[in-house]
C-alpha cells in the first residue's frame, strides 16, 4: 500500500510539472487543493502583489482544480481583457450569488453574449456621457442638500451621504423621491449589495468551489447552503421588484415622473426591438436593479468620498490647494457647478488621484476565459478565472512621488517629468465591461469633492491613544 501511495503522488506529481511548464508561473501546488491554502481570506490584493514581485505580471494558481490567472500591470491587463476582449470577456459561475440566489440575471454577473450587449446597449440610453447631462441638476440638488444637512450636524455625514446617493439614483432610475437615510429602498439596496460583494469574491462560498454541494439536501446536519440562498433570493428579488412595480404603477395612472425606467416604457412602446412583452420586462428589470443597486452604495462614489475625507485629514496641504482652487472658481459666494469642472484642474487631479489613492475595486470584477489561449508563451486554460489586480496597478512608480501619499501632482504634467497611470483607466472596469454608470459617478465624485471643500475644513481628532488617524478598510468586493 505504501508502494502503490508513493507511486501514485510520484506520478501526481511528474504530471503536474509537465502540465504547468505550459502556465504562467506562480506559487507551488499541493496535491489535490492546489493552492488553496495560499489564497487568504481578507485583503486577498496585498498577497497577489507579493506574487508579482516574485513571479511576474502574471500569475497562476490553483484552487481545488479551479486555474486563477491574477494580473498585475495595466500593459498585461490592456493586452488581455481589452486588446483580446472577445476571449476575455466572460464572468466565472457564482454558484451561490449567481445561479441559486438569481444574480445572474444582473448586468454586471451576464455571460458575454447577447443578452449582455442588450442590457449595455440599454444603458447606454441612459448613462452614456451626453445623456447623463439631464441629470445634472438632479445631481447638484442631492448634493446641496447633504452639505446643508452635514453643516447643521457635522457627526451625520456618513448617514446622509447614504441619503444623497440613494436621492440620485431613486431618482434618475425610477423617479421616485427619497426623504430618509432609512427608507425602504436605500435599507434593502444597502443590504443586498453588502451580500452581493461579499458573495462576489472568488471562494466566498465552498458551494462556489465544490457546486456538487448544492445538491445537498437542506435537513442535512450544518448545511445552511439552501437557507442562505433563499435568503438571499427573497431579499434580491424585493430590491429590484419594489421600486419597478411603483414606476408600472404609476406609468398606469398617467403620473409617473421621467426616469430611466419610465423613459424605457416609452421608448419599447415606438420600438419593441424585436423582443416580446415578457422579454422587454425582463430586460428593464434587471438592467434598473444594476443601476439602482449598484449605485446606492456605488463603489467609486460612496467608498471614493470616505476615503476623500480621511485623505484630507492627513493630508492638509491638500485639502488647501482645492479650497484656494474652488474659492478662485466660485468667489466663495457659491456652490461649484458641473459647469466649473473644466475649469478646476487641480480638483479634477484630486478626483483622480482619490480612485488611485485607495481603490474602491481592488481586484475589479472576476472574468472568465471563454476557451484556452496562448500569452507569451504560456498557456492560460479554458474557464480560468482572470483577476485584474486593480490595487497593485494603483501603486504609482512612474511620477516620483511616494505611493503612499495622496498627492494630485502626480497626475498632472506641469509638476512631474511622467505621470501616474490615468486611474479612469482601470477604476471603472476595462474593455467591453467597463461600468456604464461611470459618467454619472464621476459627476457625483465632483460635486461632492468640490462641494465638501468649499464649506467645509476637515481635520484629524486623535484618538485616546493620540495616535495617527489610520482605519482599517473592509475586504470585500467593495474594500
Amino acid at each position: 500500500m505504501l508502494f502503490l501511495t508513493t507511486s501514485l503522488y510520484v506520478i501526481w506529481n511528474i504530471a503536474i510539472r509537465f502540465k504547468d511548464s505550459k502556465l504562467p508561473p506562480g506559487p507551488r501546488k499541493w496535491p489535490f487543493i492546489g493552492n488553496l491554502l495560499h489564497f487568504p481570506r481578507a485583503n486577498m490584493w496585498l498577497r497577489f502583489h507579493e506574487w508579482h514581485q516574485q513571479y511576474g505580471d502574471t500569475v497562476y494558481a490553483e484552487a481545488l482544480g479551479r486555474g486563477v490567472l491574477v494580473l498585475g500591470s495595466m500593459e498585461v491587463i490592456t493586452e488581455l481583457l481589452t486588446d483580446n476582449a472577445s476571449t476575455f470577456s466572460d464572468r466565472p459561475t457564482f454558484t451561490m450569488i449567481g445561479e441559486m440566489i438569481g444574480l445572474k440575471h444582473s448586468l454586471p454577473m451576464l455571460p458575454y453574449g447577447p443578452k449582455l450587449k442588450q442590457h449595455r446597449k440599454l444603458c447606454h440610453f441612459a448613462l452614456s456621457q451626453d445623456s447623463v447631462k439631464k441629470y445634472c441638476s438632479t445631481q447638484e440638488d442631492a448634493v446641496a442638500m447633504y452639505l446643508s444637512s452635514i453643516l447643521n450636524s457635522p457627526s451625520t455625514f456618513y448617514e446622509e451621504l447614504r441619503l444623497a446617493a440613494g436621492r440620485i439614483i431613486m431618482s434618475v432610475t425610477y423617479g421616485i423621491a427619497i426623504q430618509r437615510a432609512e427608507d425602504i429602498y436605500i435599507t434593502e439596496a444597502e443590504q443586498t449589495m453588502d451580500m452581493i460583494s461579499k458573495s462576489t469574491v472568488p471562494g466566498a462560498h465552498l458551494v462556489d468551489l465544490l457546486p456538487p454541494l448544492r445538491y445537498i439536501p437542506s435537513w442535512f446536519p450544518f448545511n445552511t447552503i439552501h437557507s442562505f440562498a433563499l435568503q438571499g433570493r427573497v431579499l434580491l428579488n424585493s430590491m429590484v421588484r419594489r421600486p419597478y412595480e411603483h414606476v408600472k404603477r404609476e406609468v398606469a395612472a398617467g403620473a409617473a415622473r421621467s426616469s430611466f425606467v419610465s423613459d424605457c416604457f416609452e421608448s419599447f412602446e415606438s420600438d419593441s426591438g424585436g423582443l416580446s412583452s415578457a422579454e422587454q420586462e425582463h430586460l428593464i428589470l434587471w438592467a434598473s436593479g444594476a443601476m439602482y443597486g449598484g449605485k446606492v452604495r456605488a463603489p467609486q462614489t460612496f467608498a471614493s468620498i470616505l476615503s476623500f475625507i480621511l485623505a484630507m485629514a492627513r493630508f492638509p496641504n491638500v485639502q488647501k490647494k482645492i479650497q484656494q482652487e474652488v474659492d478662485a472658481i466660485t468667489g466663495g459666494g457659491r456652490l461649484p457647478t458641473l459647469r466649473d469642472r473644466p475649469n478646476m484642474p487641480y480638483t479634477e487631479a484630486s478626483l483622480k488621484e482619490v480612485l488611485r489613492w485607495r481603490p474602491a475595486l481592488p481586484l475589479s470584477l472576476a472574468r472568465k476565459t471563454r476557451h484556452s489561449v496562448e500569452y507569451k508563451g504560456y498557456i492560460i486554460p479554458k474557464d480560468t478565472i482572470v483577476l485584474p489586480n486593480v490595487w497593485a496597478v494603483s501603486v504609482d512608480e512612474k511620477s516620483g512621488i511616494p505611493s503612499s501619499r495622496f498627492a494630485p501632482e502626480r497626475h498632472m504634467k506641469e509638476h512631474v517629468k511622467e505621470t501616474a497611470i490615468d486611474p479612469a483607466s482601470y477604476a471603472f472596469g476595462f474593455g467591453r465591461r467597463v461600468c456604464p454608470g461611470r459618467f454619472l459617478g464621476e459627476n457625483n465624485l465632483f460635486l461632492l469633492v468640490s462641494g465638501l471643500m468649499a464649506i467645509f475644513n476637515v481635520k484629524e481628532s486623535p484618538g485616546d491613544n493620540n495616535t495617527p488617524l489610520n482605519p482599517e478598510y473592509k475586504s470585500g468586493l467593495v474594500s
